[in-house]
């Protein structure tokens, strides 16, 4: 990954600095197990959450509008449009770029990406930055810097070269990492993995003792024999011959005493509500149904996905649109496509709108990946609604009408 080649002055000893704070909590686990992004992703659960959400946000749309007299408009002749839309830079496409990008969040709190200018000032390129290489700083006079170490350097980018995505955090500049605030339950579910991967390696079951009326001569002899023959979930249920009065009685806490399937389930569902993931969507139906799972969907995309969305929107214009372009520019990740119902509730509202004169057929061939037709651009309404002072006005006329009659 490329960096500026040019090196910048040293700047002035900062006045307030903030360390990753990961690095803090990071580590031991009160479960006794390391819990760090690496060991994090090697549990099911979190690489199926960091995977979705990393994944739904990089396949959404991401587009740069400019404001028009009838509202908005695709700025495909800006230069970030390409850069947003296709290649961020010469070795990643938009997709793999964004999914990078919040793989970092997920894991780190926040996720950095150094930003390649020309002389004008133009943005040509972005690279992501490792997040555990960052540290923030600020100079004595309250300007923002970022540092970033590689192969033993330390290079300094100002706040303009830098695109920072800050997670959820106390001092609104440096992210917690969802890991690292949750690194207990987290550490629980990596140990319940390893005891039933240690369960089963041993033949699933608990470990015991050979007893020996008399005195052995070299015991760890025989303990090695036992192990070489029975030790082993290929060995399960192999017939043990003793000899000599040797006896085996088995020690531990059985599966079934200790809960393990329903910790292994809980943890599931824990880590499911540290990324506020619907369990279903990482394989746990048990309280989904063909009725609710729809609606959990839309809840996903509601409470889940949009402030991602929204801290993506704002974090990029604030980072590469120029004071005077955010007046007329702006960035949008489209989540449409993930609020659409099932066809017939979509026709069903297409109707309504077409009815009402606030969709016409090409804005619904749009919305369902169709071309435009020709005459398709007619917004039309149902003729048979009247305004309310209208219908007052034609029960008067009537009411008149009928007294001259009589008259």
């Amino acid at each position: 990954m490329p960096l500026i080649s040019k090196m910048f002055k040293s700047r002035a000893s900062p006045k307030n600095m903030w360390q990753n704070a990961y690095n803090f909590f990071f580590g031991l686990s009160t479960s006794g197990k390391v819990v760090n992004e690496k060991t994090a992703m090697q549990t099911t659960a979190v690489y199926a959450c960091v995977r979705i959400l990393a994944e739904t946000l990089a396949s959404l749309p991401l587009h740069t509008y400019k404001y028009t007299d009838k509202g908005k408009e695709k700025a495909r002749d800006h230069p970030l449009y390409h850069l947003l839309h296709d290649e961020p830079n010469p070795e990643m496409t938009s997709f793999v770029f964004r999914e990078t990008l919040m793989g970092h969040l997920l894991l780190w709190g926040n996720a950095y990406a150094q930003i390649i200018r020309d002389g004008r000032g133009k943005v040509m390129a972005l690279y992501p930055l490792m997040p555990d290489k960052i540290t923030v700083s600020r100079t004595e006079k309250g300007t923002l810097f970022y540092i970033y170490q590689k192969e033993g350097k330390s290079y300094h980018l100002r706040s303009d070269e830098v695109l920072h995505i800050p997670g959820l955090g106390f001092d609104g500049i440096v992210g917690y990492s969802p890991i690292a605030m949750a690194k207990d339950a987290i550490g629980m579910a990596i140990a319940t993995e390893e005891y039933g991967a240690k369960l089963f390696a041993n033949g699933a079951k608990p470990g015991g003792v050979l007893e020996h009326p008399g005195t052995l001569k070299d015991p760890a002899k025989v303990r090695d024999s036992w192990n070489s023959v029975y030790k082993g979930s290929g060995n399960a249920h192999k017939v043990a011959v003793l000899e000599e009065g040797l006896s085996f009685k088995p020690i531990g806490i059985p599966p079934e005493q200790a809960q393990f399937l329903q910790t292994r389930k809980f943890q599931i569902n824990e880590i499911a509500r540290i990324f506020r993931i619907p369990p279903h969507m990482i394989g746990d139906l048990e309280k989904s149904s063909f009725s609710n799972i729809e609606q959990q969907s839309l809840e996903f995309v509601k409470y889940t996905l949009d402030p991602w969305v929204l801290r993506w929107e704002m974090s990029l214009k604030k980072a590469l649109l120029t004071p005077s372009e955010k007046n007329s520019y702006f960035i949008k990740l489209n989540v449409d496509g993930l609020l659409r119902g099932d066809y017939k509730s979509r026709m069903e509202g297409y109707s309504i709108g077409i009815q009402n004169g606030f969709l016409s057929p090409n804005d619904i061939r749009k919305l369902e990946d169709m071309d435009s037709i020709e005459h398709g651009d007619i917004y039309a309404m149902n003729g048979n609604m009247l305004k309310l002072e209208d219908v007052g006005a034609y029960a008067k006329n009537k009411i008149e009408n009928q007294k001259e009659g009589g008259d």
